[in-house]
């Protein structure tokens, strides 16, 4: 651990921020030209590929507040690119299921995630970066 300096220079939570920030910066205009916003592009992203997920865990899983995912999901609903389902478990809850118009958005826009990702993470072995995201989804895990 540095003992001199910044202390922004060796803080983990700066030193993340700033890795998130370099990794999306360029390819958030490869976002905005397909049309959606961060926040868009992340629950396409979330949904792709799995069941519905309940409005409360996507507002957890896209990094954003409940509201704010409420009411982006019923743009992309009234967009068709996702659609709202009653839970058959629990008839209290909605779950939110990417259609097929939103998947074929988000499957062209993972595919230029993955090439941007090798691209940004190139200077790195494929063990480094194994290791880097198996280190990076503990620290994420609750508790």
């Amino acid at each position: 651990m540095t003992t001199h300096g910044r202390f922004v220079d060796d803080y983990l939570g700066y030193l993340l921020g700033q890795a998130n920030h370099a990794l999306f910066k360029d390819f958030e205009a490869v976002v905005r030209e397909a049309g959606l916003s961060s926040l868009e592009w992340r629950v396409l992203a979330t949904l792709s590929g799995q069941p519905g997920l309940p409005v409360g865990q996507l507002a957890h899983e896209v990094l954003s507040q409940q509201p704010t995912v409420t009411k982006l999901v019923q743009r992309l609903a009234a967009q068709g690119w996702v659609a709202l389902l009653g839970d058959p478990v629990d008839q209290r809850r909605t779950l939110v299921t990417i259609t097929p118009a939103g998947q074929k958005k988000a499957s062209a826009l993972i595919e230029q995630a993955r090439e941007h990702e090798a691209h940004t993470l190139r200077g790195l072995s494929a063990a480094d970066i194994t290791r880097l995201k198996r280190q990076l989804r503990r620290l994420a895990q609750p508790g």
